[in-house]
């Protein structure tokens, strides 16, 4: 049975019409015979919602009772159980009721997705996870509802719901999104045209990353080359000198110019050590254009304009932003340069950028290293001039009348030889050594045109002049051996160290590790491979690049064991022994970023079940002293009653009952404030927030104080608040109860509320003892009473479940000293302003396919 597909409306904010479009997709649908029915869609009373209902089957709901109430949530089992073809689901981000069998609702399209059922199914940018702290900063408003990416991201395919600001206010403003009452205080707040335009930009670029994604992966599956300009894609190539900055900058403004342009730095390492760069202002640069919105690359190549060329038709670029070349006028003798050739090889489908800086024409600022990988260009120049230089050589001496003598003769051969080592090697150097000598011989030493030669102290200078030359050209040719290496080991040194500095630092994780191996050695995928045993079949750890996965170590182009177990296994080509020294580095750091990735996972698990003991500690001496007095107290007045020694008075028998009912209102009271830290601790609070006036709230929550303990002062005129009335209450019960055991007698508590901006602040005031501020945010800490607070009082949790409450519904908690001494407790809570219910949708907006 195969996986079912999760087909996404994603909506820029509430009300541009997702659920409409997804009703209307399931009509078309079942006009041509799909079997599709709603497992979950609330309309809330809306009419056009409600019409696009009929003529749809629907799941039953599955009814569950909570703090009193009863409330409906999809029916998994229901809808496991009838199999449909599709079943549409709304609201991907919704948080389950508690009791339900999943805490999202995007868990159960999971299980429906894993029993190979269809879904539909619709969410709003605003709830996407990674997106919570850019929506707050927007909007104002902090997402409690959220959806992991990687949930939307894995969609079959996502359809883009858009609606332009404007179109969207209109319709509000008909009354189409919400109830009339609310349409004012929506408009003036969450649905102000600017953060409509900021949460519809959101949108659009988020699909276009989804869109691009998919296009890389279809480039990759067949293996397409050209390049397809639907984005501007900008890659700056940098050598790691001061002009880099001016380029970066350049590219970002040319980005700029295009809506969702992107740049991409890249620094290409030779292992010839042609481009010698200093890690510092490499540095500088990364941090430039990573500030810049870019990404930066470390890639190494032989073949530098190759090299850049492929990495640009890789990530599908269509510019390359390069700067003019830094060497001075003579050295282009030894070629046109990097930018001339990645110009002359781009093609019509890549555009090249030369950019002029201030470094133009003033040398490289480093020598330039000499390495054996030549180049073709300079193995022939070297062969030319050791073979053709001669020859030319002996024709120009022979038909001058000028007697140099044979001593000049043999500098000139020598000069010839020495220009072969130096332009190709040891192997033109000793050709020309060898014609060289024969031509001296033949031509210059007498007897001429003759093999053999008369004067012993020629055939000296002879030996001298082949002896000379095999030396210098072995020399020459040691040395360029010995650059090459040292420019690529220091090649090498550069990203290993680049490489430990991010992992000791912790700023890459396993996937980015694995993209920089891919990157670095210019493969199509990575990855690491790990089994538990040497019979255990292969399980894939992390992954990066395109293509289908690696089973095997052994069905990769290249593997590298990391110990018995672990590998890494590169698909695309297959790399010389020398990169392998790398390729083991990277290896062996890999198999540490995911070592440390399990260890902060098991630091994470042994800090939870650390907190889970001291809970447990502190709870049981809880309940061996706190808990027991009140229940010695009410086992002392039944003892009393239930005696038939003592005949006791009706005034009697009335005290030793409300002593008994005392003492049962303080044991529900310390055991409910044991478990609402439980359910802190375990993560398991989850508010249900809705509308709500305070003097709804408020005064339900001194029910457990005397009456003329507490004075209130909470005016009409106040907005309404974002919150869990439940938790709410409890919050306020407790900080009242508090503010009383500690406040003087005949001096009431005053509990007020007033609104700042876009928040609402109650403010519990006593006139106690205070706290001094060393300790105002210990008092707060579970289990903790400050000062000489008798045991019998409590456990020391009221405070710490109130601030637990107020924080879970998006809210804060702190303490101030009173003026005039004592202690007030500020519960800060979201206006109305700042959270609206979700709206219906409507009618059928404008769409754009992903």
């Amino acid at each position: 049975m195969g996986r079912g597909k999760l087909r996404i409306y994603l909506g820029a904010a509430p009300g541009v019409g997702k659920t409409y479009a997804m009703l209307s997709e399931a009509h078309r649908r079942a006009e041509r015979g799909t079997d599709c029915v709603v497992a979950f869609v609330e309309h809330h009373g809306r009419p056009r919602t409600e019409v696009m209902l009929h003529g749809l089957e629907q799941i039953a709901r599955r009814e569950l009772e909570y703090r009193g109430g009863v409330f409906t949530e999809m029916d998994v089992d229901e809808v496991l159980a009838r199999r449909p073809e599709v079943a549409l689901v709304d609201e991907l981000a919704h948080t389950n009721i508690p009791g339900s069998r999943n805490a999202k609702r995007w868990q159960d399209v999971e299980e429906l997705l894993a029993a190979g059922i269809d879904v539909i199914s619709t969410v709003n940018i605003q709830h996407l996870e990674s997106l919570g702290d850019v929506v707050e900063s927007i909007t104002g408003v902090r997402q409690q509802e959220t959806v992991p990416d990687e949930v939307v991201r894995r969609a079959d395919q996502i359809e883009l719901v858009d609606m332009s600001p404007q179109a969207l206010r209109r319709r509000m403003a008909h009354g189409n999104v919400y109830q009339p009452d609310k349409v004012d205080a929506a408009l003036s707040n969450y649905f102000r045209p600017g953060n409509l335009t900021a949460l519809r930009e959101l949108a659009l670029l988020w699909v276009a990353d989804r869109v691009d994604e998919y296009l890389r992966e279809y480039r990759g599956a067949h293996r397409v080359s050209k390049i397809w300009g639907s984005r501007e894609r900008i890659v700056v190539g940098i050598t790691g000198g001061p002009e880099g900055r001016t380029l970066i900058r350049r590219a970002a403004r040319l980005a700029e110019k295009g809506a969702g342009g992107e740049v991409l730095a890249v620094y290409i390492a030779r292992s010839d050590g042609l481009t010698s760069a200093s890690p510092k202002e490499l540095a500088v640069q990364r941090t430039l254009v990573e500030d810049l919105g870019g990404t930066f690359h470390h890639v190494v190549g032989d073949d530098i304009p190759a090299a850049l060329l492929a990495f640009a038709r890789g990530v599908n670029a269509t510019q390359i932003v390069l700067g003019s070349s830094r060497r001075k006028s003579w050295q282009y003798v030894f070629g046109p340069g990097v930018g001339a050739t990645v110009a002359r090889e781009s093609g019509s489908d890549l555009d090249v950028h030369i950019v002029t800086h201030d470094e133009v024409a003033k040398g490289r600022g480093l020598p330039v290293a000499r390495g054996a990988r030549l180049g073709r260009s300079r193995i022939v120049w070297g062969w030319l001039a050791g073979v053709g230089g001669p020859a030319l050589l002996t024709l120009l001496l022979t038909h001058v009348d000028a007697d140099l003598g044979l001593a000049n003769d043999m500098l000139l051969f020598l000069m010839l030889t020495v220009t072969a080592a130096l332009l190709g090697g040891l192997l033109p150097g000793l050709a020309s050594a060898a014609f060289g000598s024969l031509l001296l011989n033949w031509f210059f030493t007498p007897p001429v045109h003759r093999i053999t030669i008369a004067d012993p102290k020629n055939a000296l200078a002879l030996a001298i002049f082949v002896a000379v030359a095999v030396s210098v050209a072995s020399v020459v040719d040691l040395a360029a051996r010995r650059t090459e290496q040292a420019a690529r080991l220091r090649t090498e040194s550069e990203i290993l160290s680049f490489l430990a500095g991010n992992v000791l630092r912790g700023e890459t994780g396993l996937e980015d590790l694995l993209e920089r191996v891919r990157e670095t050695f210019g493969m199509e995928s990575a990855a690491l491979l790990e089994r538990a045993s040497d019979v255990d079949p292969w399980t894939c750890a992390g992954r990066a690049g395109q293509g289908p996965p690696v089973q095997r170590p052994e069905d990769a182009d290249v593997d590298m064991p990391v110990g018995d177990h672990m590998a890494l296994a590169l698909t695309g080509r297959v790399l010389p022994a020398e990169d392998r020294r790398v390729l083991a580095a990277f290896a062996a750091q890999a198999a540490v970023v995911l070592d440390r990735r399990r260890l902060q996972e098991e630091a994470g698990q042994a800090r939870t079940l650390a907190e889970g003991n001291r809970i447990r500690t502190a709870l049981l001496a809880a309940v061996s002293h706190d808990l027991r007095t009140p229940l010695a107290g009410i086992k002392a007045s039944v003892s009393s009653l239930r005696s038939d020694d003592v005949a006791w008075s009706e005034e009697d028998r009335a005290e030793l009952l409300e002593g008994i009912e005392e003492g049962a209102d303080r044991l529900d009271h310390l055991v409910g404030n044991l478990l609402d830290m439980s359910r802190l601790q375990t993560g398991t609070v989850t508010p249900l927030i809705r509308e709500i006036d305070l003097d709804e709230v408020v005064p339900m929550a001194l029910g457990g104080v005397p009456e003329d303990s507490v004075q209130l002062d909470i005016p009409e005129t106040l907005p309404m608040v974002a919150v869990d009335p439940g938790l709410l209450e409890r919050s306020v019960a407790n900080l009242v109860e508090n503010a009383v055991k500690y406040s003087p007698d005949g001096t009431p508590v005053l509990v007020s509320a007033s609104a700042i901006a876009d928040r609402v602040e109650v403010r519990v005031v006593d006139r106690g003892p205070g706290v001094p501020d060393e300790a105002k945010e210990r008092i707060f800490a579970p289990f903790q009473r400050y000062g000489d607070a008798p045991r019998g009082a409590g456990v020391g949790l009221g405070l710490a479940v109130a601030r637990g409450f107020a924080e879970a519904m998006d809210g804060t908690l702190d303490a101030e000293d009173t003026p005039g001494g004592g202690l007030t407790m500020v519960l800060t809570l979201r206006g109305t302003g700042t959270r609206l219910p979700q709206p219906l949708p409507l009618d059928q907006p404008e769409r754009q396919v992903s």
